[in-house]
């Protein structure tokens, strides 16, 4: 195939494997009657693969110069919009198509990949699965446990909603032009059940847990109530030195939802009371 020159504003780099093209598409389990969202189709590389699907498609493809590369993918389930994604409304695009599960499949620019992420998670209509060629490294980041490097803030707000997969690796050497590092499919798979009970300040109290990674909690954490914190921490089994990247995923959810639930700090400040402590003086 003929490459068009890829633009380095649009982040463009085109995979052209066929077999990593295949296994993305074979990833995930699509019904007829499902909707998939596609980003930066480009030449339609694995727009060619979504169509086998039969399931409805919508791509946003920003640069009109593929226009002629992806006009004969257009049908009655089809559509691609030739725009911004960041800039679209997307629950306006999708209102009159009719499906069932909703899914994101795609390529995405790497300059733009947590800004497009964090779109998609926070889409008030349910994504059920995404997956995405990203990064190496920004794949790992998302699929990071505890003490992992590249486990940091971000991983948790992903985890929030979504249960994240690194599915396999991808060679620079497969796309067009080379880029300058590796990458990776990861697959966000909605979760059942979301156990955060305050996102908002859940949001907020890990991205202050690890505004320093080289520092402990207890000095990230300076403008919070040490003690309730300290207090959970010991039932949770971690020192009082203990780091933010050391706190696993689900143990920051028990933690933040304890920490912020009225009946605990009822319990809690009880507890100070019969200690003599005053709750208003003891941070």
């Amino acid at each position: 195939m003929d490459y068009i020159k890829a633009k380095k504003k649009y982040g463009q780099n085109f995979l052209r494997n066929e077999k990593i093209l295949s296994d993305i598409v074979n990833s995930v389990s699509v019904d007829s009657n499902d909707l998939i969202i596609e980003i930066g189709p480009g030449m339609g590389a694995l727009t060619k693969y979504l169509c086998e699907l039969n399931a409805n498609l919508l791509c946003y493809e920003i640069d009109v110069r593929m226009k002629d590369y992806l006009f004969k993918y257009e049908s009655d389930k089809i559509v691609i919009i030739y725009d911004d994604f960041m800039k679209r409304n997307v629950l306006e695009d999708i209102k009159d198509i009719q499906y069932k599960n909703l899914y994101v499949i795609a390529n995405i620019p790497y300059y733009i990949t947590s800004p497009i992420i964090l779109k998609l998670i926070n889409l008030e209509k349910e994504v059920k699965e995404i997956v995405l060629l990203v990064q190496k490294e920004v794949a790992e980041r998302i699929c990071a446990t505890n003490n992992h490097k590249e486990y940091n803030a971000f991983t948790l707000v992903i985890d929030m909603d979504y249960d994240a997969e690194l599915v396999f690796s991808v060679s620079r050497n497969s796309f067009v032009p080379v880029p300058n590092v590796d990458s990776a499919v990861i697959k966000l798979t909605r979760k059942k059940d979301i156990i955060v009970k305050d996102k908002t300040f859940y949001l907020k109290f890990i991205s202050d847990a690890f505004q320093n990674k080289r520092k402990t909690l207890k000095n990230n954490l300076k403008q919070y109530d040490w003690l309730k914190i300290e207090r959970i921490l010991n039932e949770l089994g971690y020192p009082e030195n203990v780091r933010a990247e050391e706190i696993s995923k689900g143990d920051f959810k028990i933690l933040v939802n304890k920490y912020s639930d009225n009946s605990n700090d009822k319990k809690y400040n009880n507890e100070l009371h019969s200690l003599g402590y005053d709750e208003n003086t003891s941070k």
